[in-house]
């Protein structure tokens, strides 16, 4: 049973930074496509970007330039770096992972989920 741990979230004012961890337990991680999603208050969840088992990152368009993931299989844990945070941004963010390839932006396509970690952007 794969298990997805999310955390990092927090408080930060706009302009601000933070860096997301989802740590993998149970499974292949580095097999794995790793993805991060978000979903703010009365909003649908909303794809932020993806991580291949090799390759460079993907990204949403709003994500591109501020937003950075990375992996590291060693330590079976996928990052997610955010820089220049926006009132906007501020949501449940969610790590997901599964075995199929190819360009994942739905959350359907992910067998396994994090809890969620909290990230509120104040102005």
């Amino acid at each position: 049973q794969v298990q997805l741990v999310e955390s990092g979230g927090g408080l930060v004012q706009a302009g601000g930074s933070l860096r997301l961890s989802c740590a993998a337990s149970g499974g292949t991680f580095s097999r794995y496509t790793m993805a991060w999603f978000r979903q703010a208050p009365g909003k649908e969840r909303e794809f932020v970007g993806l991580s291949w088992s090799g390759g460079s990152p993907y990204y949403a368009d709003f994500a591109k330039g501020r937003f950075t993931i990375s992996r590291d299989n060693a330590k079976n844990t996928l990052y997610l770096q955010m820089n220049s945070l926006k009132p906007d941004d501020t949501a449940v963010y969610y790590c997901a992972g599964g075995p199929r390839a190819g360009l994942m932006s739905r959350g359907s396509m992910y067998d396994y989920w994090g809890q969620g970690t909290q990230v509120t952007v104040s102005s």
